[in-house]
């Protein structure tokens, strides 16, 4: 009982990660239908940040801030310099730009930093583990936990409460429409980002927090199981993202913890086949976006 209680825990605080990933993928694409795949590089961009800021001395609780809002600019930036001259292009077009993006910003990270991995200073605290009953349980994880919670409240709050956010849902309905209304297209836009920044960011200080280094290609995997999370969830569906990041975070954790040892070597092909037989069960996602048709095979 206390193993499962430990990886469960563990599932939360991966889930959490893959969740806040998610939604940055999630909100681009309900208002833009762009699967943005630089948004890996927010979170490398934040990482770096984190970095340079602990080997200038300044306190974690500075650093952070500033690693989110570095995050949060280089999604602004991006969509200005990248996207806005695309928008209205095709889907393939604009997915190519994504991916030209991101491979520009890891050649910049490989040539201008380096193509090693980079030692990230961490407060101690991080490190250190609590004992609840009869398991352990890791600070970073808790922190995680916390961390996704808050910005799963901040995140209902802002789209319901904030006229930001409310134009943002206007747009993902109907983007037409909300223009006719009075709603600023670049402004609703550059939101998006500037939110996808910020949730790439708080990602980015989870993912480096538990690993204490980044390097060039850090946001690679992490954005490519968030891609597979907001698929599972139900494309374009914020409740969705949040769903499909748990649910592959749980069915990460649980494989590498209870399947047989002899077996771990498929672990990952079991988990992407689970993920095919949901999705064979809920071809639109766990929480189908509601103005998002369903998918005819």
């Amino acid at each position: 009982m206390d193993l499962f209680l430990q990886q469960t825990t563990n599932a939360l605080a991966l889930g959490g990660t893959y969740a806040l990933l998610a939604l940055g993928l999630a909100v681009v694409f309900s208002i833009m239908g762009l699967i943005n795949f630089a948004h890996g590089e927010l979170m490398t961009i934040s990482g770096y940040t984190l970095m340079y800021a602990g080997a200038a001395g300044l306190p974690f609780a500075v650093s952070v801030p500033l690693a989110i809002l570095a995050a949060m600019v280089a999604a602004v930036a991006m969509e200005r310099i990248a996207f806005r001259p695309v928008r209205n292009a095709s889907g393939a077009t604009m997915l190519i730009t994504s991916f030209a993006v991101a491979m520009i910003l890891q050649v910049l990270f490989q040539n201008l930093i380096s193509a090693r991995s980079q030692a990230v200073l961490l407060p101690d605290f991080l490190s250190d583990s609590v004992r609840v009953g009869g398991f352990v349980i890791g600070v970073n994880k808790i922190v995680a936990i916390v961390a996704t919670v808050v910005m799963l409240i901040f995140l209902d709050r802002f789209m319901n409460k904030q006229k930001t956010g409310i134009a943002m849902r206007a747009a993902a309905e109907d983007f037409a429409v909300a223009r006719l209304m009075g709603i600023r297209a670049n402004t609703v836009i550059a939101g998006a980002f500037a939110l996808s920044g910020l949730l790439a960011g708080v990602a980015a200080v989870l993912w480096v927090s538990q690993r204490a280094s980044v390097d060039p290609l850090m946001g690679f995997t992490p954005v490519l199981k968030a891609f597979i999370a907001a698929i599972l969830g139900g494309l374009g569906s914020l409740r969705g993202a949040v769903a499909g990041g748990f649910a592959l975070g749980f069915i990460e954790v649980y494989l590498a913890a209870f399947l047989p040892q002899e077996m771990q070597e498929f672990r990952d092909p079991i988990g992407l086949g689970l993920v095919v037989l949901i999705l064979l069960i809920r071809p639109n996602g766990l929480i189908p976006s509601r103005v998002l048709g369903a998918v005819k095979v």
